[in-house]
């Protein structure tokens, strides 16, 4: 999330709650694509981390971007930790380690998300590259040992960052090493966001699989395809993991909202500072926990923004499974899932294949992925399989569209990198596995040439 939320409006009733989901419903004809990508920056020069402060530093990258881009710096305690786009279409923002990530503006189809990766890429290129600064798209820190990595100046990081141990062993992993690939698609109505959110969740190990990246460990093989998703299997499971309550035929906005209630706080915000809240949940919040502070609307949509289950819902659906990876990534994520999700052949197709598969089922995919990636078998065939028939189904969606470019490509040339991990029956994650251990002489060194941005 770019910038957390200042909206005083009192939070009169639980309805209120539920109908500020509900206010995401709109018509086919608006629903827009919005893609998020982190990285990780590096000093050419002894591949090493960047910090925040200095000459060369990522706050000299966030100010040289905001000098060419013309967008509005959003300031925390003083420092620059993101920028916005004026009109708010797109932001720049940081992640705890120093992952620069941008979330995207609302746009129409992928070519215009390629697009746009490609152009932020680019003039991130032409600031950074002076300060002898490039990028890595991977899925976790390849290199750096969590002391070693640096620590943005961002408020809500600090309460974070005193949190995290108390609540799972791979917290502060999570939050300084890790990278993902995002996309956010809209939904019609409460039915449109069930059907899209069950799918959602219950195909996300499935996307883990295919975009396995991960697999390196301070300087060595971790012996996972996506220790991302390791980590993310005890970081909060307060607040992260698949949702049992959404397999429910029955399941709402309603439902979301009661769970979102009974999970801890972060923080609120009161004239421009940061008050720890981790010891409270929403609704004690609601019930008073915190005598002489009235509950509003700006404390609900920044809670909303600190829960991290496998599909998660604001006024839209944020599919969060992936691993960072390489440009074609960028577009290869939103591509899958508007494929499926966007059109209603495709999602008819996806609902059909996974409606019976059930929390239990899909909770033992999701644990077992991140060792075995696409060889995981489920319902008697590997993931390898069901990813050849996802990526069909994906494809149908992506042909029923008719979004072409101007060359007249429509937009399944976006899952060819895709194609490819399925035809050689191969993860990112085991190509770099392969590499290290046969041309690289068992180094990652020549991981931040081979694959920088």
């Amino acid at each position: 999330m770019a910038r957390d939320t200042t909206d005083s409006r009192p939070i009169n009733s639980l309805d209120e709650l539920v109908n500020y989901l509900a206010q995401g419903c709109k018509p086919k004809s608006r629903w827009r694509i919005g893609t998020e990508h982190e990285k990780f920056p590096f000093y050419v020069d002894g591949n090493r981390p960047v910090p925040y402060e200095g000459d060369r530093g990522v706050r000299a990258l966030l100010e040289g971007m905001q000098k060419l881009l013309g967008w509005e710096a959003i300031m925390d305690a003083g420092n620059i930790i993101g920028l916005v786009e004026p009109s708010g279409q797109g932001a720049i923002s940081l992640e705890p380690g120093g992952q620069f990530e941008l979330s995207g503006a609302p746009l129409e189809n992928i070519h215009e998300t390629c697009k746009e990766s490609n152009a932020h890429l680019a003039q991130l290129r032409s600031i950074a590259e002076p300060l002898g600064i490039r990028f890595l798209g991977l899925g976790a820190s390849p290199k750096w040992t969590l002391a070693e990595t640096p620590r943005m100046p961002k408020s809500r990081y600090e309460i974070m960052t005193a949190y995290m141990p108390k609540v799972g062993r791979h917290g502060l992993d999570m939050m300084y090493r890790t990278c993902t690939i995002q996309v956010n698609l809209d939904f019609e109505s409460e039915e449109d966001m069930r059907r899209k959110m069950q799918i959602g969740m219950r195909l996300q190990p499935l996307a883990t699989a295919l975009f396995s990246n991960s697999p390196f460990t301070e300087g060595k093989l971790n012996g996972l395809q996506s220790w991302r998703a390791e980590i993310w299997r005890d970081t909060d499971n307060q607040r992260a993991g698949l949702l049992p309550f959404v397999f429910s035929e029955s399941f709402g906005f309603r439902d979301y909202v009661e769970w979102a209630l009974d999970v801890p706080m972060y923080f609120i915000i009161r004239d421009g500072r940061y008050r720890d809240c981790t010891h409270i949940t929403f609704r004690q919040f609601l019930d008073g926990a915190l005598p002489g502070e009235t509950p509003n609307m700006g404390d609900w949509t920044n809670h909303l923004s600190t829960l991290f289950p496998d599909v998660r819902m604001k006024r839209f659906l944020e599919m969060r499974g992936a691993d960072g990876g390489p440009w074609r990534r960028i577009c290869a994520l939103p591509a899958f899932w508007v494929g499926l999700l966007y059109d209603d052949e495709a999602m008819a197709a996806a609902e059909q294949l996974t409606r019976d598969w059930t929390f239990e089922e899909v909770n033992a995919m999701r644990d077992a992925v991140p060792t075995g990636g696409l060889e995981v078998e489920f319902r008697g065939r590997r993931l390898l399989e069901l990813g050849r028939e996802v990526l069909e189904i994906s494809r149908t969606g992506l042909r029923n569209r008719k979004r072409l470019n101007s060359e007249g490509a429509d937009e399944t040339v976006f899952l060819n990198t895709l194609d490819e991990v399925v035809a050689r029956g191969t993860t990112s994650a085991q190509e770099l596995s392969t590499a290290f251990q046969m041309r690289w002489n068992e180094s990652v060194e020549p991981l931040f040439q081979e694959h920088a941005y």
